[in-house]
């Protein structure tokens, strides 16, 4: 793998730890609060995009190294997380299938908080994503450094 791609990757990844570190006493709080107010349910749910598409990032940069075409329909985040899981021309899954239940549901967060209004958020959903975000991060970290060393 080129070095130039390797360390675009390793930027995106230290953009997440940063991200998560960064944003770790609102996590915590909002662990501990049974319903968070709407100020705080607004950042929460900009961390969890923010999340999202960082990993998005990450499988766009991986699928570009090894000459996948990307997808460009109206469902391409979808398609996109997909084929992370081995849905692609070359059969190489980025992602271990034990996440991917949980990918698909920041996913559905993600586009939910693109076309919503705070006021419409839901804390039921939006805190198990919350919860597991640092222990889905680990997971998901893992398995795209994997997938560097091995390519």
């Amino acid at each position: 793998m080129d070095e130039s791609l390797i360390a675009k990757i390793e930027h995106e990844i230290s953009r997440i730890d940063r991200l998560l570190s960064d944003v770790s006493p609102l996590l915590n709080l909002c662990r501990i609060k049974e319903k968070p107010d709407i100020i705080e349910i607004t950042a929460v749910a900009q961390v969890l995009h923010s999340f999202y598409n960082g990993i998005e990032s990450i499988i766009i940069l991986l699928f570009k190294n090894i000459n996948e075409k990307l997808p460009n329909d109206f469902k391409w985040h979808k398609t996109l997380l997909e084929m992370a899981f081995g849905a692609n021309s070359k059969n190489k899954k980025l992602l271990d299938e034990d996440i991917k239940k949980k990918l698909g549901d920041y996913l559905s967060f993600r586009h939910f908080i693109r076309h919503s209004y705070s006021s419409e958020l839901d804390w039921k959903i939006m805190r198990p994503l919350i919860i597991e975000i640092e222990k889905n991060w680990q997971i998901i970290k893992t398995s795209f450094n994997a997938f560097v060393k091995n390519n």
